[in-house]
């Protein structure tokens, strides 16, 4: 896998988190008994499946991140940084700005990584399916998805029927993704705030050229304060501690 390079997307303010990132930086909330922060699971998890050159595209308390990572050494990986831009606002403006200064210039595709999710989905799988099929982006999806509320079917005013946090046949996206280099350089020219879901994925979906990897690998958001508190530790060390 060395013509591919991921990219962790680590700028956000965390507001879903408050008033815990009001002074950690998302990423860096500690999981697991041996309270790690959450990107070193990720780095972890990624470096399981041969990729070990990273770009962690930065904004919002930078600081906390570069004086842990560092270059990557003591993680036995590569890393560098991409800091975000007052112009390219946005986690598609953060992975532009990465794209322009030269982060990926010796790469043919990017991983890219939402980094307050962890799951346990084979990335080796869903790169071999990208390459093969030659898409431009392919992004891993659920094939369902447990809704966070309870869903009431009502008629004349009347609840009929109820279900607690149903669990639906949806795909759902799981904030992972793999993009060809040459399909970032389309939207080089795009300034402001930028989503990569909303604004580069789907103009490639319009195009034809997205593919999708589907999964019933264990996957979960621990980006909401809800979801945090909520984590099993002793789970978080049986699924994830063989990757750090």
């Amino acid at each position: 896998m060395v013509s591919t390079k991921a990219a962790i997307l680590c700028g956000g303010t965390g507001s879903r988190l408050r008033p815990l990132t009001y002074y950690f930086q998302k990423t860096m909330l500690p999981i697991g008994n041996s309270q790690k922060p959450i990107l070193e699971y990720v780095i972890g998890y990624i470096k399981h499946f041969g990729i070990d050159n990273f770009t962690l595209l930065v904004g919002y308390k930078a600081e906390q991140i570069v004086n842990y990572f560092k270059n990557g050494i003591q993680f036995k990986v590569n890393i560098d940084y991409s800091y975000d831009k007052e112009d390219m606002k946005g986690n598609g403006g953060a992975l532009i700005n990465a794209y322009l200064s030269g982060k990926f210039d010796k790469y043919s595709d990017v991983l890219i990584y939402y980094s307050d999710i962890l799951t346990t989905l084979d990335i080796s799988d869903m790169l071999k399916l990208h390459q093969e099929k030659n898409f431009d982006a392919t992004i891993a999806v659920s094939d369902h998805y447990k809704l966070p509320v309870g869903v009431a079917k009502i008629k004349d005013s009347k609840v009929i029927n109820f279900e607690e946090k149903p669990d639906y046949n949806i795909n759902s996206t799981i904030g992972i993704l793999l993009i060809k280099v040459s399909a970032i350089r389309k939207f080089a020219n795009l300034r402001g705030d930028i989503d990569i879901m909303k604004d580069m994925i789907q103009k490639l979906v319009t195009e034809g050229k997205v593919g999708a990897y589907v999964t019933r690998d264990f996957w979960i958001d621990v980006g909401s304060t809800d979801t945090y508190e909520k984590l099993d530790h002793n789970v978080i060390d049986q699924m994830f501690s063989k990757y750090i």
